[in-house]
């Protein structure tokens, strides 16, 4: 994925703020072996329309500047408290003989073909949505499918049942294992029967005694 941005020589709240006004969107780009960071600016409705896309925060990208294209990464967006405004924006460059560390979204497929749906009606939990994987940037998948068209009632499905692509590992952060979706039986609310009142003594009849 191709995007546009510029060098900027100013920095400073007072110098974010006039780009922010003209339509501009400040960043930096830092890493590389030798390589110093470099302050940037981006059309700041062209990286809003960006921003929505899932492949401009998990694939790697291409950076024009002037004649020259970096391979970058989307590390780190600021956005505005209320306003739909972009604040400031990170990018890394990546070397291809650097492995890397990057959360990849993950695809469900399946789920209304499963038993778990399909015969007893569960209700599938998404328990995560995104997984984080260590490889070098030219094993980097847009995303990883999950297939869930086996899951059972009850079931649940984890990170070693994921087929991971060639080249690309979990990592795990001390959760071996963790689970990435579950299916949830449905309530069955048991029927209350309320009880039968006795009925009512005769006002006239019973409990008076004759005069």
């Amino acid at each position: 994925m191709k995007f546009v941005a510029f060098e900027r020589s100013k920095q400073g709240t007072g110098a974010s703020r006039r780009l922010r006004n003209s339509g501009k969107a400040p960043g930096i780009v830092y890493g590389g072996e030798g390589q110093e960071p470099k302050l940037v600016e981006l059309d700041h409705n062209a990286l809003w329309h960006a921003l929505k896309k899932e492949a401009f925060h998990a694939s790697i990208l291409d950076m024009e500047i002037g004649e020259a294209t970096s391979k970058v990464l989307l590390r780190d967006v600021q956005y505005h408290p209320y306003k739909q405004q972009v604040l400031h924006v990170d990018f890394q460059r990546v070397d291809a003989k650097t492995r890397l560390h990057m959360k990849v979204p993950l695809h469900f497929k399946g789920q209304e073909e499963s038993q778990a749906v399909k015969t007893h009606a569960n209700l599938v939990n998404h328990t995560m949505t995104e997984i984080e994987v260590a490889c070098f940037p030219g094993d980097l998948p847009e995303f990883i499918e999950v297939d869930l068209s086996g899951l059972d009632n009850a079931g649940t499905v984890h990170v070693n049942d994921i087929k991971f692509p060639k080249g690309v590992k979990f990592v795990s952060h001390g959760k071996a294992n963790p689970v990435i979706a579950s299916a949830v039986p449905p309530v069955v609310e048991e029927e209350i029967v309320a009880p039968v009142a006795a009925p009512a003594a005769d006002a006239k009849g019973k409990g008076k005694g004759k005069k």
